[in-house]
């Protein structure tokens, strides 16, 4: 079922390999933007919507990396999609059985 397109509506994909800053890969508005977020949830790409956030990253160019000013909020939605993945770090060794929660 397709829900119909909100022209307003705007979005912009990234790449994370794990070395290099992320890349925007996909930006667009209206049908594009549809077109963006149905294929990232055919693939099981998890979606985060942030209106402000949108609009500062529709600003870079195709291609290019995040700026620095931006990392912080990336790696922390980055790794917050890892967790609800089940993902975690080979060093992380259970790391939630390690933290006291009695204290």
């Amino acid at each position: 079922m397709t829900q119909p397109i909100n022209e307003q509506q705007s979005a912009v994909a990234l790449a994370y390999d794990g070395e290099q800053a992320p890349k925007i890969v996909a930006k667009g508005h209206g049908e594009l933007a549809a077109e963006i977020l149905q294929t990232a949830k055919e693939h099981g790409v998890l979606v985060h919507e942030d209106e402000e956030l949108v609009k500062v990253l529709q600003r870079i160019e195709l291609g290019d990396s995040i700026p620095k000013e931006l990392f912080i909020i990336i790696a922390e939605l980055i790794a917050f999609s890892y967790v609800l993945q089940g993902k975690f770090p080979d060093e992380w060794h259970n790391i939630h059985q390690r933290i006291d929660l009695k204290s």
